[in-house]
């Protein structure tokens, strides 16, 4: 992790003590129980595995899932390939597209792809995401919905920082569009509003090398590159995209790949 953040995992009352002694290794981190003072904890509760600061109990706890909740919300009601996101991928002329998401994150928009009928290829090198991440794909593998089982069975995680990923990729290999949506540094009193982010900004950092990893996918991605930033945001890398797509608060910025040039 960047930020010298502590860290420590704890499970519910009947969680095997070999599930906790694995994540402990596994993250080089404490039990909670030996370190009660922890900034934040991974928790492996019943259902799911989740994030939570103790110093905060008012505030909920973060975790990736692709069942329930916004997700369902987006997947049932959230415009198909009528929305934005949509017409950026450009998925009229590329219909079942093959996408790396270099900024996977905790999956929502990967989901998205994936419920739009593209092949995913999530990059994840922060191992707490990743872990939260592989838990949200275990759920979804096993639910009694059909439809999610279809769509996460279109979505693969690669535990490996983006760059080092991609620079490694062979040309026969390349995917027709590489997803970016980077988290930047904190900005005054905005960054308090989503604790989401507040949670991502302490235990990941911020993406510092982002301008490196949009210049290597200008390099990777056949058909587009798709940047998610904030409406009045900069561009990244002071780069002119394209083209853009631009919605009520976001918007994306679009480049064009090797076969464009």
């Amino acid at each position: 992790m960047e930020k010298q953040v502590t860290l420590a995992v704890s499970g519910h009352d009947e969680c095997p003590p070999a599930d906790l002694e694995q994540l402990s290794k596994l993250l080089r981190c404490p039990l909670y129980t030996a370190a009660s003072d922890a900034e934040y904890v991974l928790h492996k509760s019943p259902t799911r595995l989740e994030l939570f600061n103790p110093k905060q109990p008012n505030t909920k706890a973060i975790f990736a899932d692709f069942v329930e909740g916004k997700v369902r919300h987006r997947r049932l009601y959230g415009g198909g390939k009528g929305q934005d996101l949509s017409k950026a991928l450009g998925l009229q002329k590329f219909p079942n597209a093959t996408i790396i998401d270099a900024t996977a994150g905790l999956g929502s928009d990967s989901f998205v792809m994936a419920t739009l009928g593209c092949n995913v290829t999530m990059l994840e090198r922060n191992p707490v995401v990743q872990l939260l991440l592989s838990d949200a794909l275990a759920r979804a593998d096993s639910s009694d919905d059909s439809e999610v089982e279809e769509i996460s069975a279109r979505m693969r995680l690669v535990q490996q920082p983006s760059i080092e990923y991609l620079t490694a990729l062979e040309p026969e290999d390349y995917p027709q569009l590489i997803y970016l949506d980077p988290m930047f540094p904190e900005r005054g009193k905005q960054a308090q509003v989503k604790k989401e982010m507040r949670f991502f900004h302490d235990v990941v950092g911020d993406d510092n090398d982002s301008p490196e990893l949009l210049d290597i996918a200008i390099q990777r991605a056949v058909e587009r590159i798709i940047v998610k930033r904030p409406l009045r945001a900069e561009t990244l890398n002071d780069r002119k995209p394209d083209f853009k797509i631009k919605g009520k608060t976001i918007r994306y910025d679009v480049y064009l790949g090797t076969r464009h040039n």
